[in-house]
């Protein structure tokens, strides 16, 4: 993998969305809830599933067309805000 400055903000921002997670989870510790998904989540859970979600949008996006990454960035992050507050 080529280590580009968008590679590099990609990864800075996973390690900052879970250091963020668990100052969070410190000051207000998780409760599991039954959403649309059917078990029982806590932030952390729906934050991985919404995670891997968007990967397999981004990925099956650039399977299937080769319509602009914007809008398949917009999908993805649609997809995980989505599991994150109702899954």
């Amino acid at each position: 993998m080529v280590w580009t400055v968008p590679t590099a903000l990609v990864f800075a921002g996973l390690v900052v969305l879970l250091a963020a997670m668990a100052v969070w989870g410190r000051i207000s510790p998780p409760v599991a809830r039954r959403g649309f998904l059917r078990i029982e989540t806590d932030r952390g859970d729906r934050l991985y599933i919404g995670l891997i979600s968007a990967a397999v949008v981004l990925a099956g996006w650039i399977a299937v067309t080769d319509l602009s990454m914007w809008l398949a960035l917009g999908c993805a992050l649609l997809v995980a805000l989505v599991i994150g507050r109702w899954g």
